[in-house]
């Protein structure tokens, strides 16, 4: 499906983007729903069914498969209901009807629909006919993706404590239901390769060529490199299943889960994958096609299109519009900033005025996910009060009801969840015996309940509360949302990334691959600094190479800075300056090496 608009709103946490396609996609604009909280999706659903007024109908956990049924039943809402719009939109009586023009107004200003219209209104009446009908057909909608965290991916049990078949884990469940369903959108993997969940994909039918050699539900792959991307490809491949895209996201300059490279900083990244794209394509195409005639499947008719997206940090028009085509990109993803941006996310209104008058101090890089993997945080959130309340109170830890990320057996046979208040006294219990240090503790605290956190905001942001009263929110973004001041309507944030005008941005906002590399910065010296004197010589060669690639990346940046012609002599030489103070960062960065 051919989508209007050059840019994309990634997932974000669980809530944030839950019921975002129903809010942009009727206007042409494709985003992306986390389906890994079964509950969430089933309160959502009540909610939109009621405020639809369509019947709800619960389904209950009793149900033998109702992870997955929850998930398919509210994506079919999801596309019940942007039809529903779209049909108004496509329906208009005249070029002006309100309806639309708020699709029109927001399509770039190159669209072919622009020149289209001016000649219908030009035309005669039966001529005008004919070019209304062809306006009817380019109006498209946003695309209705779906995000599996493939890391997310407990192993289920009965209501008698039998564990279930494999297929039923969280992440193979979620990816049924979107199977399913009767969207024709893409399933977004992301955090890495999960060979069954992959492997799962060659259940359905769908998610291969059709007799036409089109695929109804698309796999997009998120990534950090290249290598990733060729690698967890050709797996893929290999069962006749096509990667539509690869779709890179920064390693730390993102909202989330942060999963650090190398050193590898995002704009040598983005010209390797520049210079490999054709080697790339050809190679899974090759695997592909001979999987499929093995599979005795249909094969494609020709090569099938590969997109390469980028997501991370992107905050102007100029650094949108350089990267897109100086790297040959098909699009590119807008995530944190859409948070100040109610008719395209669910922020509740006190998570709104925290974003609003949060420092740039207040954006951190957490230790708060159990999954373990950095966690890009907000100190001034409710999540991170309450959290702070719990340990003060001597009662640290959360409830544990969802149980998503359940995966630590330190203390019991059964998985339980490092954030949970049985695993946090546990551990406490070590602390006070003298087994582990106050480092180990306060790691261990600085876990948060993310199933809650990230799922409480769609709820209380459609004036309802979420179950249990567990009213505080987590916020994940970006590092970018702290230079994005005030609410913005969609076309305002639109026309931003279009430039059609300029949202006012905090001054001291550095490029997008400046900041990275300042963000990458300040994670080596972290990094240096929890070794202590202590580090050893593996470790310090390790580090020494992350340093070494930064240094290499910066100067990369360095040579290419005359190419940035869209940005201000202004914003060019302070470029020029901030990469200059970060290889004399690197330069002082030295561990001391012990013996």
């Amino acid at each position: 499906m051919s989508t209007p608009h050059s840019f994309h709103i990634p997932v974000m946490g669980l809530g944030y983007t839950v019921d975002t396609p129903i809010k942009v996609a009727p206007l042409g604009i494709s985003s992306v729903v986390s389906i890994m909280d079964d509950h969430l999706l089933e309160e959502m659903r009540k909610i939109y069914s009621e405020k639809s007024g369509l019947p709800f109908f619960p389904i209950s956990e009793k149900s033998t498969d109702y992870r997955a049924e929850r998930i398919k039943a509210y994506l079919n809402l999801l596309q019940d209901l942007v039809d529903k719009k779209l049909s108004e939109i496509k329906d208009f009586e005249s070029l002006e009807d309100d309806s639309f023009l708020s699709y029109l107004d927001l399509l770039p200003s190159n669209h072919p629909i622009h020149s289209l219209i001016q000649e219908a209104k030009d035309a005669d009446f039966f001529q005008k006919q004919l070019y209304i009908a062809q306006i009817r057909e380019m109006i498209q909608p946003g695309s209705i993706d779906v995000n599996i965290m493939t890391k997310v991916d407990k192993l289920n049990s009965d209501a008698d404590g039998n564990e279930l078949p494999r297929e039923f884990s969280d992440a193979l469940s979620a990816l049924r239901g979107f199977a399913m369903s009767k969207i024709e959108g893409a399933v977004i993997f992301s955090a890495g390769m999960n060979p069954a969940l992959y492997a799962y994909a060659e259940q359905f039918a769908d998610f291969f060529p059709n007799s036409m050699g089109e695929i109804k539900k698309r796999i997009i792959l998120k990534v950090s490199d290249y290598r990733s991307a060729l690698i967890q490809g050709k797996f893929l491949a290999k069962k006749g299943l096509w990667v539509s895209e690869f779709r890179i996201e920064s390693g730390l300059n993102c909202g989330g889960h942060a999963f650090a490279t190398d050193g590898f900083l995002i704009g040598p990244i983005l010209e390797e994958f520049k210079a490999n794209r054709e080697e790339l394509k050809t190679a899974l195409y090759d695997l592909c096609q001979k999987a499929l005639q093995e599979k005795e499947k249909v094969s494609f008719c020709g090569m099938p299109s590969l997109k390469i997206t980028y997501q991370g940090g992107i905050g102007t028009h100029e650094e949108d519009e350089f990267l897109r085509t100086f790297y040959q990109l098909d699009g590119t993803g807008w995530g944190s900033p859409f948070l100040l941006v109610p008719e395209a996310t669910s922020v509740d209104e006190e998570t709104l005025q925290r974003i609003l008058a949060a420092k740039k101090s207040d954006y951190f890089l957490s230790h708060a996910s159990p999954l373990g993997v950095p966690f890009n945080n907000l100190r001034t959130s409710s999540g991170e009060e309450q959290r702070k309340n719990r340990i003060e109170n001597n009662r640290p830890g959360s409830p544990c009801y969802k149980k998503f990320l359940s995966f630590s057996t330190e203390f019991t046979e059964k998985p339980i969840c490092t954030a949970s208040r049985q695993y946090q006294n546990l551990k406490t219990k070590l602390f006070q015996t003298g087994a582990i240090s106050q480092a180990d503790l306060e790691d261990t605290l600085a876990k948060d309940c993310l199933c809650e956190g990230l799922s409480a905001p769609a709820i209380l942001a459609n004036g309802r509360e979420p179950k249990r009263n567990l009213n505080a929110v987590t916020i994940c973004p970006g590092p970018n949302l702290a230079y994005f001041k005030g609410i913005f309507s969609l076309k305002e944030m639109v026309d931003h990334i279009y430039g059609k005008i300029r949202l006012q941005l905090d001054y001291e906002r550095p490029h997008v691959f400046v900041k990275e590399l300042q963000l990458y910065i300040d994670y080596l010296k972290n990094e240096w600094e929890k070794l202590g004197p202590e580090v050893n010589v593996k470790q310090a060669t390790y580090l020494e190479k992350f340093k070494a690639n930064l240094q290499k990346g910066t100067e990369y940046y360095q040579s290419l800075i005359d190419q940035f012609q869209l940005d201000t002599e202004e914003v060019i030489q302070q470029m020029k300056d901030q990469l200059h103070q970060a290889l004399m960062k690197l330069e002082d960065l030295k561990p001391a090496l012990v013996e």
